[in-house]
Parts: structure tokens; sequence; C-alpha cells
């Protein structure tokens, strides 16, 4: 902890004292002589010093006085200086802070010192020279140096004396602060012939007991008497000074003459008057009198000098002259291009004419060096007009467009008529400001985008990029879709824009089967006031995907074999057509390109298959046999990729005829060239139905027996219900046939290895001609008969089986209706269908 924090927290614990201890002693006291009793001043207790630590606190580095613990005696410790303390004061005092401990008290003492006589006045200088002249007049005062004391009061300095002279004598002059200043006063007249040189004695004394002295010697030289002044040659000079005058060079060289002898006829030269500015411009030698250049001259500046120049001789007489320097101008100064006042940015509308600039040309030469003629270098979309007091008009001469020429730089050149000329050339940045005059352009005019069907909804199809040539907001382009509708549907269900980029994004997954393309308009359109917009046709194609599989519509797969039977003639030859498998394919292009392939047949040489007709013909010469039934699966497959197919199963049989070829068929009514475990678990479960079926049957009947009420034959429980039919095929079958009152209409079965049945309509005055109908239905009349012989071969079956057929057709051929009216099923057959409930039987 430093002192002064150590003085400052016993400050605040110190007691003050009423009537602090004063004390008087001269300076320059012996040490260790004693000043005062702090004990006895300060009333405290001899025993207590020591304890309490009583000392002095010094905030300097001396410490002037010191305490003595055992009889409380302050005693000076150190050469006490009155004026190194305070100097010419006349009051000097020195504040002191006594410490006591236990407690803390501080206690001021102040002590002052008084002034000793122990300076002598000094004089300035020890010797002073003077130089008067024989011819100066009595009363004559010279001025001489006063000597200082730093003591104070009469120990100070009190007066002069001037050792014996007839011819001087001492005079004093008191200045306003008090100041004694001697002064040489010439008694008589002094004859330089009899006596060239006085010595005097000048004392200076102080009132001090005792009293102290100084002295200082004055040196008198007697110069002879100058009668003559310098002349000059003449009293004005005047001098024309070109401003391009390199530094140093010869103004002018004065020369003044005197007529006396020696030291009075030396002539010196200075300037007597010159004007401030001339000062760092022109020297003078003061022996030769030639006045140079030691600065640049400026005409522009200064046009003109006139100085005072002073001749003095040895004697001081003195002879003056003017002189008067005419700066020349020169064509010094390059043309100056001040503009008074500048409008950019413009904007690009602005009409021809406007004031762009305001243009001062300004030349600090004169003459013809200070006449400036402008141009500029544009001057084609802007003009140069003169106007008054060196100022141009800077207009516009045409029309701008800033999206051709946002910025010019326009080069102002101005040239003066000096020899040679100078030219001063200042470029202008003016920039024109934009106004919305262009609408945004689309890159292209039309806009193609293909996307991959089935893409996922938000995927990015296209990116529509529109320019402006406009800058800032009349350049911000905001896209959008134009409100329009595809199908009822707004076109922004299908596709949406980012409003800033412009990219196109698909709301929702294509499917090309449903829709191949559409277009649509985008809209760019600016920011600014008002906005200006454009539009552009996008049109959108979906890319194909190969997601369809052929379909085959002929022979149909659904039909579960009814119309998969084939009539081929034994006389059919190589290359004959046996028939056509016809599908198509969803998709399109490559991916709906279809090839047609055998891909199970039992004798590959036999049948050959067209591989993008579809036609299966005989490919070698039929063997000579009753009969042959052949089963051949045919593969269509499209040129996707990858590719998918479809298969169809066709069942090929070779007769001498159409009845001939029915045996064959019944005698493999359930028979696959691929039997399986589905066909073994389908026989057992239709054999269980049919044996719920003829139980049914039973109860049936006896609970009919035994209502009289309800007539016992079937035939009249079926005029209620359906019109009697005799089931019956053709002669060469089975004797049985059908009456004319009923067609064949459609064969339906949903596999071939079940028996086929058709169902019977009554039709009223239909021809024979009619049992076959070749136009409407794709199912051959053959088939059915085969079914019907078939049930007519098994009479046990017949009750348990036809309710079971009929049922299962009617409902075959529904599902066939109702899932595709325009399959293998015609829309007439469908319209045959009966409308009741054969599960009833």
């Amino acid at each position: 902890m430093t002192w002064q924090v150590v003085f400052h927290f016993f400050t605040l614990c110190s007691v003050a004292v009423s009537h602090p201890p004063h004390y008087s002693i001269l300076e320059e006291m012996k040490i260790n002589a004693v000043v005062g009793n702090l004990v006895k001043d300060l009333g405290l207790n001899t025993n207590e010093l020591e304890i309490r630590k009583l000392r002095i606190v010094s905030h300097n580095n001396r410490n002037y006085f010191s305490v003595n613990l055992e009889n409380g005696n302050l005693y000076v410790n150190d050469r006490i200086d009155r004026e190194e303390l305070c100097g010419s004061e006349q009051s000097c005092f020195m504040d002191l802070e006594l410490l006591a401990e236990n407690p803390v008290n501080v206690y001021p003492v102040k002590v002052e010192i008084q002034d000793i006589n122990d300076n002598s006045p000094l004089f300035s200088h020890s010797t002073y020279e003077l130089k008067i002249s024989e011819s100066a007049s009595p009363g004559a005062r010279f001025i001489l140096g006063n000597a200082l004391d730093p003591d104070i009061g009469t120990n100070s300095l009190q007066s002069y004396t001037l050792s014996p002279n007839p011819h001087f004598s001492l005079g004093e002059k008191t200045d306003s602060e008090g100041t004694k200043h001697p002064e040489l006063i010439l008694d008589q007249s002094l004859d330089r012939e009899k006596q060239q040189k006085y010595a005097l004695i000048l004392t200076a004394s102080d009132g001090g007991e005792p009293q102290k002295t100084g002295t200082a010697f004055i040196a008198i030289e007697v110069q002879d008497a100058n009668d003559n002044y310098p002349v000059f040659s003449q009293d004005t000079y005047r001098i024309n000074l070109n401003e391009d005058s390199p530094v140093g060079s010869v103004v002018l060289q004065l020369n003044a003459t005197d007529k006396d002898e020696g030291s009075n006829a030396e002539v010196t030269y200075s300037f007597s008057h010159i004007p401030e500015k001339a000062h760092d411009v022109f020297t003078m030698d003061s022996q030769s009198g030639i006045i140079k250049t030691k600065g640049q001259l400026d005409y522009e500046l200064t046009k003109m000098y006139q100085m005072t120049v002073k001749a003095a001789d040895g004697g001081g007489l003195l002879a003056k002259c003017t002189i008067i320097i005419q700066i020349v101008d020169v064509n010094d100064n390059a043309p100056e291009i001040m503009l008074a006042s500048l409008t950019t940015p413009i904007p690009e509308d602005s009409t021809p004419g406007t004031l762009v600039a305001l243009i001062h040309i300004k030349d600090l030469d004169s003459d013809k060096n200070g006449e400036v003629s402008c141009q500029i270098s544009e001057t084609i979309t802007f003009i140069l007009i003169p106007s008054s007091n060196n100022y141009y008009k800077l207009v516009t001469a045409t029309n701008l467009d800033r999206e051709k020429n946002s910025t010019y730089n326009i080069t102002i050149i101005a040239k003066d008529e000096g020899s040679p000329p100078m030219v001063t050339k200042n470029t202008v940045n003016i920039i024109i400001s934009d106004t919305n005059d262009n609408s945004p352009a689309f890159e292209k005019s039309f806009y193609n985008a293909y996307i991959l069907e089935h893409t996922l909804a938000g995927a990015s199809v296209l990116h529509v990029h529109a320019l402006d040539p406009d800058d800032n907001e009349n350049a911000k382009i905001i896209y959008s879709i134009i409100n329009m509708n595809i199908d009822d549907i707004p076109v922004t269900s299908y596709i949406s824009i980012n409003s800033m980029t412009g990219v196109l994004y698909a709301q929702r997954s294509f499917d090309y089967e449903q829709l191949r393309e559409f277009q649509f308009q985008v809209m760019a359109k600016d920011s600014g006031s008002p906005p200006l917009s454009s539009n552009v046709t996008v049109r959108i194609c979906i890319i194909d995907k190969n997601d369809n599989a052929p379909k085959i519509l002929y022979p149909s797969p659904d039909t579960e074999g009814l119309a998969l039977f084939e009539f081929i003639p034994h006389s059919a030859e190589k290359g004959y057509l046996v028939t056509k498998v016809i599908a198509v394919d969803a998709d399109s292009g490559h991916n709906a390109w279809l090839s047609y392939h055998l891909l199970q047949a039992p004798d590959p040489t036999l049948f050959t298959i067209g591989l993008y007709t579809g036609e299966i013909r005989i490919g070698r010469d039929l063997p000579d046999i009753g009969s042959l039934r052949q089963k051949i699966v045919v593969l269509v497959k499209d040129n996707g990729v990858p590719s998918l197919s479809s298969s169809v199963t066709v069942t090929m049989v070779v007769a001498e005829s159409f009845l001939q070829a029915v045996p064959e068929i019944k005698r493999h009514p359930s028979k696959s060239d691929n039997p399986s475990n589905v066909t073994f678990y389908l026989v057992i479960a239709i054999g269980l139905i049919s044996l719920l079926f003829i139980i049914t049957v039973l109860i049936t009947v006896i609970i009919k027996c035994r209502k009289p009420s309800i007539p016992p034959s079937f035939g009249a429980y079926s005029r209620n219900v359906y019109p009697q039919f005799t089931l019956g095929c053709p002669s060469e079958i089975s004797d049985t046939s059908l009456p004319f009152p009923f067609s064949y209409d459609v064969c339906v079965t949903m596999d071939s290895k079940q028996n086929e049945i058709a169902y019977l309509k009554p039709v009223q005055n239909v021809p024979t001609e009619n049992l076959i109908d070749t136009g409407d239905s794709v199912i051959a009349v053959k088939f059915c008969a085969a079914s019907a012989q078939k049930l007519l071969w098994e009479p046990e079956k017949l009750a348990a089986r036809t309710t079971e057929y009929v049922s299962g057709l009617l409902h075959g051929a529904e599902a066939a209706c109702s899932h595709n009216p325009h399959s293998a099923v015609s829309s007439k057959q469908c319209s045959l269908l009966p409308t009741q409930n054969f599960t009833s039987l």
C-alpha cells in the first residue's frame, strides 16, 4: 500500500486541530536547527511519542524536517532555499503533515520560510559595448542592461551607480512591472579626435545587511561623424519578370554610393518594406545589393510586387528606393473544368434536350492564354451548348435506351489559345436509370417437356426462363400458370410452377394410357409499375413406360376354354390358316410392338405362327389319321424393356368333318396336357356339389308330393319360371334335337376343362339358318353341340348337372359382359342373357 493511500486513510481518521502550529524560520538554517517543540504546541504527552510513532509525512523526495521522538522537537533536516522553493513570491510557506499512530491522527504544521540576503544582483552581460558618434548631442540616452536579484523586499535590487565621468551620467527608467532599467546619459559632446574610447563601471546594489552588489563593464567607442548619405542611381526601379523564371534568377542589382570615407562609405542593403508574400519569393544580398528569386513566381497569385530597399552606410545614414516588379503571364495553367451541377442517373425516357450537367470552364491565365474552347467526345447522344460567362450545358440529343447503353463516359475537352496550347480533359460518368419499357421474353417461343409416366409427384419437369433487359424491380420476374382446364380439371392439378425460378413440377403421377399430352400457358410478369408480361405455350408429353402387358382379344383367355377349340379339316394343306390370335397393348411405340410365339406345342413342326401377324397356319401336311387333338400355348410379347407378355391356350382338333371332331372333344372333357392338383380338387368339389344338389332335389320332390295344390309335373313348374325346352343336338350326334323355337346363342365357360353348355331362350319364328350365328358370336355353335352331346351320352348326370351348368354359364356370361361388353361375348349375346334366377330350380 502506497503512502498516499495510507495518508488518505489516516486523513479520514484524523482529529482536527483548531489552531495548527505555525513556525517561522530563516532560509539556509543549519541542519538539525530546532524549529519548535511539537509536544508542547500540540498538547501531546512526551511518553507517548515512541508508541504513537510521530513522524513527518513527505509528499516529495526531500525531507526538509524531522521529529525527535525523545523530546518532540522539530528539526531542520535539509538545506532550505526560499528562492528555490517559492521563487519571487513575497510569502513562502511549507505545509507539513504530522502523522501519529495509536490512535491515528494527522496534525497540520505550517512553516514560514523568511528571506535572507543570500543573493547578489547579477547583470545578464559582464560587458556592454556602445558606439556613440561624435556628432551625438548632449542629453542623448543609451539603454543599458539591468541586473536581477532573486531576493525579495529590502534584500532585492535597490539602486544603480556609475563610475564618475565628466561626459556621462546615470539615469533610471522604471517599467510597468516596477523593474528599474539603467540608462547612460550623454552630458557633454564627444570629440573623437581627443578620446576615441571610454570605460565605465556600472554597479547594482541591494538593501540587505550586509549589502551585496553586482557590476558590469561599459565599453564606449566614439565614432566618426557621418555627414554624407548613400545615393541610389534612381528613386524607382520597374522590372518585368516572366512567371516561369527559374528559382535563383537575378532580378536586379542595386548600387548606392557614399562620398564618405572608411566605414561611413561602406553601404549595406536591406529591405525596408516588403510585402509578407514577397518574403518567400525574393532575397537580397546585403553587401552586393543583388536581388534574386528564391521561390516560384505565379502570375495567377500575384501579378505585381512593390518593395522598398534601404542603403545604410557605416555611420547609420540611410537612403531608400522603390522597386516595382511586374510579373509577366505565360501559358502555364491548363483550363479548369468544373461541374456546376450534374444530374445522374437520368431516366431512359428523358426527352431530347434534357439538361444533364452544367459545366463551368475557367483558365487562370490572361489574354489569349485564358481564352478556352470546349467540346465533348460524344456528339450523337449528347451535345454541348455554350451559355454565358464560360458556362456550357450538356443536354441529351436523342432518345435514350438503357438496354442498349446503360452508362456513358462523356469526355469534356477544354483547350486554351496559348502557345503552346494547353488541354484539359475531364470524364463525366452518366448513368441511365431504368424504366419498365420491356416485357419479359422467354428464351423459346414454345416449350416441349417430356416426362416418363408414373414419375412421382413433385418431380421437376421443365425450367422455363424469361429474360427482361430492364433493371432491378423492372427485371424481377414472377412466373405463373394461366388458369385453364384439361378435361374439366384445372391445369394446376397437373402441374405447378415455382414463381421465382420458373421450374415446373408435376403435381401427380401421370399415366400415359389416360393422358398422353397436354399444353398450357405460362405467364412471366415483371415487378415494374405498371407491370409488363408475356406468355409462352408449354406442352407436356408423357413418355410411355412399358407398364401394360399385351391383352389378348381373341381367343379370349377369360372364357376358360369354351372358345379355344379350332376345327381343322383333313383336307387342309400346308399354309392353311387355322386361326388368328389378336392382341393389343395399351402402351405405344416399341412398348406396343407385339410379337407372337409358340410357347408350347406337342409337335412344333405341325403349326407355325406369324411373328407379327399372330396367324396360326399349318406348317406341314397333316398326318393321315382319323382325328387329332393338339393343345398349343401362344405367347404374345411386347418389345418393351423389360418385356411383358401374355399367353393363351388354343386346342386344335383335326377331323374329316365337324361331327367327327365332337367325339374327340368328348373323349377329353377334362384332360389337360399339364394336369395339376388344382384340377383334382376341382373335380372333388364338383362331385360334392352335385351330391348336395341331388339330395336337395329329392327333398324338394317329397315336399311337393305332399302338397296336392302344387302340380307334380316338372314341366308345369317350369312354365311359371322358364319356358319348357328339350335339350337336343343334331341327328348325327343323337336322335334328340332342340326344337326350332330355341336358338344357340352363346356358350360361356371359365375353364376349358369344364363341360360347355349353351343357355337357351325361346325365339319365335326363328329360321333354321339362325341356329348358328356366325356374324355376332365369336364362339362357334359346334362347341355347344359337343357339350349337349356330352350330356346326352351321360343321362344319369343330366338332372344333377343341368342346373349347375346353366347357373355357371349364366354367372360366367354375366361376369364377362359386365367386365368387358366388347369381349368375345358380343353385345347381342349379352342382351340375350335371361333375367331369371336358375338357382331356384
